[in-house]
């Protein structure tokens, strides 16, 4: 009876929980369909879609979404080669220094955006490298970088290593062992990492502002959005995208990573 009392508390704390964290996200879902486009009022007072035409013939979000796709494709496909090479190092290697060097690439995601954003501004301003474009994605790649290493060390660390050198032995060269034993075994941990990688960075606020300059991307966007509105049922209309956008990746990449306990070879 006691143990079914605390199963019970602890499924309606869960429960709690869960609505803490996602109730308001609901609340934003709702204000995209309000009439009112000046206040937030609860209850709405009515319900349109005219806002999604609004958005969609607004050229500042077209420019700062297409400016956030950009970045958070190139600075995932720099994670990719970067974050893939130090972990097999790290993963398939022994070497001095080495728990040292997993701690240094794991670090930028583990110190506060606000430290990561003014390193890399006074970084950019000694080195008198203007800001553009390309340093956003340099201040993306740094966080980037650790989830595709995170990723891509501990399916490693899972693979055993008699399949390579079972590839070897039977006459494989390294590209070929490359190409038909280890990518088909981390193929999976690769596209979950890139995949988190790209919505970490497609809604990254903090690092963004330190880097961009004059330039916005859709968060910055709906911040300026927030601090001096135009119509605010527009920004609930782009933060629904943006949700809907990191949403999707993420979900992709716990069934991608889900059940990979067992990999081929292991513990052969």
């Amino acid at each position: 009876m006691r143990s079914d009392r605390a199963s019970l508390g602890l499924k309606i704390a869960a429960v709690a929980g869960l609505l803490f964290l996602h109730l308001p996200i609901l609340l934003i879902f709702v204000y995209a369909f309000t009439t009112e486009d000046t206040s937030y009022q609860w209850p709405p007072p009515g319900l349109t879609l005219q806002w999604f035409g609004v958005t969609w013939n607004r050229p500042d979000v077209w420019e700062a979404l297409s400016l956030s796709l950009r970045v958070a494709a190139i600075s995932t496909a720099i994670a990719l080669v970067l974050g893939t090479l130090c972990a097999a190092a790290v993963a398939r290697s022994r070497f001095f220094g080495r728990e040292t060097i997993s701690l240094l690439v794991i670090l930028p995601i583990a110190l506060p955006g606000v430290i990561t954003g003014i390193s890399l501004r006074s970084a950019f301003n000694l080195a008198e490298i203007p800001f553009s474009f390309w340093t956003i994605v340099a201040g993306h790649a740094t966080f980037c970088v650790v989830v595709v290493y995170n990723n891509a060390v501990a399916r490693f660390r899972r693979t055993s290593g008699s399949l390579i050198e079972a590839s070897m032995d039977l006459g494989a060269n390294y590209f070929q062992t490359f190409r038909l034993v280890i990518l088909p075994n981390i193929a999976t941990a690769l596209l979950a990492g890139g995949m988190l990688a790209f919505a970490l960075s497609f809604d990254e606020v903090i690092v963004t502002t330190f880097t961009s300059g004059q330039q916005q991307t859709l968060p910055i966007w709906m911040l300026e959005e927030l601090v001096r509105p135009r119509q605010r049922p527009v920004t609930n209309v782009v933060a629904m995208v943006v949700v809907l956008v990191t949403a999707v990746p993420i979900l992709i990449a716990y069934y991608l990573t889900r059940g990979t306990d067992t990999v081929a070879g292991q513990g052969k």
